[in-house]
């Protein structure tokens, strides 16, 4: 029997003999790794499609119309009739003024008809009567001719009257001050017993219409000029004011419901900022969007035609931070290609240079690739077309 020391050497001997038999094995070792599946990735085929040029823009909410309520008689502020914030139609009465000095006035101009109307009834009788006594070779020219005169005279009297009591009857109207637009209204700037004029300069409220409401934003010039040009050239198709697609970006990020339309373009430059003024209308029938707020204007300005646009998950960035993707070449295998990168259009990237119609490019797995390696190419689904068809799809049953 072998003694107790030798066994320790006999263990080592043994397991370093199994050890070499493993590595002269042709089951171990790289043999296994270059057995391993190409990863499965998934691709998109580039087609080229028309993509509009799209820009946000920094703006602010404007009122449509805005009118300040004024007396258009003087007296004593009455009575407020309003409720201030509150939603006024044109017309509304807003304010009383103290009406008793005007019926006064009113009444005074009836009567001052009444006398004009007496005379001129006198007038015309006694021209009628110098008529007759003229056809009977009694009266003379001289009191015909008066007598006509006296009749224009009492006609010309008549008309002031009726003037005077139009002008007393519109004053007396006049001492409800009314809503000139509808809109919203703000704060009352008097309160009663107030003296307002009509000559006065300060105005008792304010109303602005804010359905729709217009969005002023700005543009700098090179950039409307650099659009231009590129129409010109043919390299973007314009899009008219009318079917220019425009929308509302709020301050916390959200997108506004309702889309809006281009209306017009300032045809001059600010000599100080360099910016172009452009103004677009957007419904508001909820009163969402106030006078005064900041938005951002995202206005499609143009159309590049034949482009091709990637997913942002398929760009990879290299040591000097320019973009690349990873195409499939015939065998499958993935070769990187440097991008020129245009604008973003919510998750794609436009490509203005880079890449060819048909091509293969990968979209997910992008981590699993390594440059001249072949992977199991997928057709690429975004997500919510993913989430769409789970939606469709019958729910399984249960096995019984």
């Amino acid at each position: 029997m072998p003694s107790s020391k030798l066994l320790p050497r006999l263990t080592i001997c043994a397991v370093s003999a199994a050890l070499l038999m493993a590595a002269h094995s042709p089951s171990f070792g790289l043999e296994d790794q270059g057995a391993l599946p190409a990863p499965p990735v998934g691709v998109l085929v580039m087609k080229a499609h028309n993509v509009p040029v799209v820009n946000e823009l920094p703006g602010r909410i404007a009122a449509t119309r805005v009118s300040e309520v004024r007396a258009r008689v003087s007296g004593i502020l009455q009575e407020r009739v309003f409720e201030q914030g509150a939603v006024v139609k044109a017309g509304d009465v807003l304010y009383r003024i103290d009406p008793q000095l005007f019926r006064v006035r009113v009444a005074s101009a009836e009567a001052t008809l009444e006398r004009a109307k007496a005379v001129q009834a006198n007038a015309r009788q006694q021209l009628e009567r110098q008529r007759a006594l003229r056809d009977r070779n009694v009266g003379t020219g001289v009191e015909l001719d008066t007598a006509a005169v006296n009749v224009a005279l009492a006609d010309a009297d008549v008309a002031a009257a009726q003037a005077g009591l139009d002008e007393a009857k519109i004053n007396l109207n006049y001492t409800d001050v009314r809503a000139p637009i509808s809109g919203i209204i703000g704060g009352a700037l008097v309160t009663e017993g107030a003296l307002v004029t009509a000559e006065g300069s300060s105005s008792l409220a304010l109303i602005q219409q804010v359905d729709p409401v217009y969005a002023d934003f700005t543009q700098s010039a090179q950039a409307l000029l650099d659009l231009k040009r590129a129409v010109a050239e043919g390299k973007l198709a314009s899009s008219s004011p009318g079917q220019a697609s425009v929308k509302l970006v709020l301050d916390n990020g959200s997108t506004y419901a309702q889309p809006g339309k281009l209306l017009f373009a300032n045809a001059s430059v600010d000599s100080n900022t360099g910016q172009v003024t452009l103004r677009a209308e957007f419904p508001n029938p909820g009163g969402d969007l106030l006078p005064g707020m900041y938005v951002r204007v995202r206005i499609e300005q143009a159309v590049r035609q034949n482009a091709f646009t990637v997913p942002q998950r398929a760009i990879t960035r290299d040591e000097t931070g320019n973009a690349l993707v990873y195409v499939l070449d015939a065998e499958n295998k993935a070769q990187p290609r440097p991008l020129k990168l245009g604008q973003s259009l919510g998750a794609e990237w436009v490509v203005e240079d880079g890449l060819k119609e048909g091509e293969s490019v990968v979209v997910d797995g992008v981590q699993k690739v390594e440059p001249g390696k072949a992977v199991a190419p997928q057709p690429w689904q975004p997500a919510s077309n993913l989430n769409e068809a789970a939606h469709t799809q019958p729910p399984a049953q249960a096995k019984e």
